[in-house]
Formats: C-alpha cells, structure tokens, sequence
C-alpha cells in the first residue's frame, strides 16, 4: 500500500509520521500519476481527487473506488479485500 500526494517528500514523510502510517506516501508534485489514475483533470490541478486504486501483483487495475470517506474507508477497503474485491 501506498499513498500519493501533490506535496512534497518532506512535507509527506512529516504527515505519514504524524499520523503513524505504516506506508509510505509517494510525492507526485507534477501530477502525473493523479492524471493517470483520475484523479486530477490536469498539470494545473491544485488538489486531487480522494480516490483509492486496487492494483493487482500482475500491475492491472482491478479496483477503483471513487467515493471515499477517510472516516470509514480503510475497513471499507479491508471487508472488501476480505468478501472478493466487492467494494460498498
């Protein structure tokens, strides 16, 4: 798992220890990867879209879930992992 912000790589590693994320957090300061994934409409975006995409071991999208609350997503994503990679 990672997670991926327009910030930079320090401002990123300073959140991911604030909060104790046992991940890292990618910077994509260009945009290229939100525009990729959808997040973003373009290199002009100032903030991304809340998104969260399932990639599978051989690199292929299986999943993605474009509503997210942070509230309650990450056992969303876990009881979807665990009942077949049904997303709510």
């Amino acid at each position: 798992m990672v997670g991926v912000s327009f910030d930079d790589v320090a401002a990123n590693a300073a959140f991911a220890k604030k909060y104790g994320f046992a991940f890292p957090i990618l910077s994509d300061a260009d945009r290229s990867i939100a525009i990729a994934y959808g997040a973003a409409p373009d290199k002009s975006a100032g903030y991304a879209k809340r998104i969260t995409v399932v990639v599978g071991a051989d690199g292929r999208v299986e999943q993605v879930i474009e509503k997210v609350d942070v509230k309650t997503h990450a056992g969303t994503l876990l009881d979807s992992f665990a009942g077949g990679g049904k997303s709510r």
